[in-house]
């Protein structure tokens, strides 16, 4: 995984001869921060946002991962070395290897790991990630969500802590997934209506008022209907229909 540098300035990408990220980064001694009005610490739950992007080694995060870090929502985004300073130093090799396993070889993870607060005490959290893929099929990026559980550990053996997590990231895994159904749903009205992100978000939550369906469930029938594994429900069609230029027949 591409690694940029620590003025923020754009390097050139290097990888091993596979094309796989390189996993190896040198990090280097985390300076301590003052704590500012805007670093907060987090509530009991937080549940930050981010996606790394494959191709640039560009990182976004929500403000909720600013807040989750003890960071100003206003602070720019991190590069790879600055985001793995703020990981507890036995976690790092793990954090980056499976970063680097999902953009190489579309292998999704959810791990337990530590935040380093510069204005607080050490915070644990569940880093979820799941490889986006371009149309050719190659990972493209990495999107997920970290979620803090420092207050919600659930008490008990080992075992119940860990089947209590394994739900949690289902839960999580099951809510990025239908996140990226409306995404691709999304992306498909756009195509056919021309129109803008939030009217394609708009139209799908009209369809779903008058259809009687989960916004989720109207996404879903919308992509397989464009991937033709099924034939789209004729209320759906009717009102995507109207909404369609002349120009763009709707199958």
């Amino acid at each position: 995984m591409a690694s940029p540098a620590m003025s923020r300035q754009r390097m050139p990408v290097r990888q091993p001869e596979s094309g796989a990220p390189h996993p190896a980064v040198t990090v280097p001694r985390r300076p301590r921060r003052e704590a500012t009005h805007e670093s907060i610490a987090p509530p009991e739950r937080v549940a930050g946002r981010y996606r790394y992007d494959r191709r640039s080694g560009g990182w976004w995060w929500s403000p909720e991962m600013f807040t989750l870090h003890g960071l100003p929502v206003s602070s720019a985004h991190p590069a790879t070395e600055e985001y793995l300073r703020y990981q507890h130093a036995e976690d790092r090799t793990r954090v980056l290897e499976a970063i680097a396993h999902a953009c190489a070889d579309g292998r999704a993870f959810a791990l337990e790991t530590r935040i380093v607060r510069a204005d607080g005490p050490d915070r644990a959290v569940v880093l979820v990630g799941e490889p986006q893929r371009d149309t050719t099929g190659e990972v493209s990026a990495v999107e997920g969500i970290c979620v803090d559980i420092t207050e919600c550990r659930p008490p008990g053996s080992d075992v119940e802590r860990a089947r209590a997590l394994e739900a949690e990231v289902g839960q999580m895994r099951a809510a990025m997934a239908s996140r990226a159904a409306i995404e691709q749903a999304k992306g498909i009205i756009m195509l056919l209506t021309s129109c803008g992100d939030q009217v394609a978000f708009d139209l799908l939550a009209h369809i779903s008022s008058h259809t009687h369906r989960k916004v989720r469930d109207v996404a879903d029938v919308i992509t397989r209907s464009a991937a033709g594994h099924i034939r789209l429900p004729d209320d759906v069609r009717a009102i995507i229909r109207d909404a369609c230029p002349p120009s763009q027949p709707l199958r």
